[in-house]
């Protein structure tokens, strides 16, 4: 079969689409036919070589965290999934990805991909939804009436972030650059500071319950978010090497969110999409030869949205 792999950590170049050996499934696994992955900022980063800490991977090393796919054979001890289900999931960050015609995973973070979605467009929403969803639930503990600040909401985590935190009932302001402030109003948005022209901290006007930070801004910026929740509230940040501040005087707690698959939670969120409830966006669709390509463009910034990968044979 063909996959993408990366024999040495390093730049864009070192991704490698070659033919590899097809992987037998072990007890608890699944094979899954990929129909699509996707791109994750975490990848380039991982194969850069940054994340050798928390995510140790073998070499060489297949990317892609995100898999939608049809099952295709069954380990040992596997009965609660039948070959020729559609499935997504978010597979293991230390484990072979899905950057590849079939990929490995194990039986328990898979659940049942949406019914009325392309199957390949159900890659684009394992790794982000559950970040998401996790932010805000989790670690926000957002509930009905309460305000929550997302900043950065104009990425693929904060499109569902946004529709999530609407859908709870809460009242929303995020930030968006002009290319993508009308797409974060369409998913629910009740207000939306442009922060290239407007200092966030100044156009909140009330204390929020939780602010959730998507974007790479600085220290400083991220400091400057305490301030706006009030007192017993909360600030997540995703961008994990830099820790989130808080504020004991008040109980404003900083929580850093590292996301992990919760096949529970995906089901949560396939049920929202196939009520209409969650729109999945799909940016581009690439195949999969041009993964090393599409690498090379996010290191570069000119990536923008959610971006599918699709292997020849799906």
């Amino acid at each position: 079969m063909k996959a993408v792999r990366f024999h040495e950590y390093g730049e864009p170049g070192v991704l490698r689409h070659e033919d590899v050996a097809q992987p037998v499934p072990g007890a608890g696994e699944v094979r899954v036919r990929v129909a699509a992955t996707s791109f994750n900022p975490v990848d380039g980063n991982i194969r850069g070589g940054f994340m050798r800490g928390p995510i140790p991977v073998e070499l060489p090393h297949t990317p892609g965290i995100d898999v939608a796919g049809t099952v295709d054979a069954l380990g040992e001890g596997v009965d609660d999934i039948a070959v020729g289900d559609r499935v997504v999931g978010f597979l293991p960050m230390d484990k072979p990805g899905a950057a590849a015609e079939y990929v490995l995973a194990p039986a328990e973070v898979l659940t049942s991909a949406p019914k009325d979605l392309p199957l390949a467009d159900a890659a684009a929403l394992p790794l982000v939804g559950l970040t998401a969803y996790q932010a805000l639930f989790d670690h926000g503990g957002l509930t009905a009436g309460q305000r929550v600040l997302i900043n950065g909401a104009g990425g693929a985590v904060g499109g569902y972030a946004v529709q999530l935190a609407k859908n709870a009932g809460a009242h929303v302001i995020a930030t968006a650059g002009p290319r993508s402030s009308d797409a974060v109003r369409s998913a629910g948005a009740d207000e939306v500071i442009d922060h290239t022209t407007t200092r966030v901290p100044e156009a909140v006007s009330e204390p929020v319950d939780v602010a959730l930070n998507l974007a790479p801004v600085d220290p400083a910026e991220l400091a400057a978010l305490v301030p706006l929740v009030r007192s017993g509230g909360v600030l997540v940040n995703t961008t994990v090497w830099m820790p989130a501040p808080g504020d004991e005087e008040r109980e404003v707690r900083g929580i850093d969110l590292f996301v992990r698959s919760d096949a529970e939670q995906l089901a949560q969120l396939v049920a929202l999409v196939d009520r209409g409830e969650l729109r999945v966006d799909v940016a581009e669709r690439v195949p999969l030869a041009e993964l090393p390509a599409l690498h090379a463009r996010a290191a570069q910034g000119t990536v923008h949205g959610k971006v599918v990968v699709v292997p020849s044979a799906a």
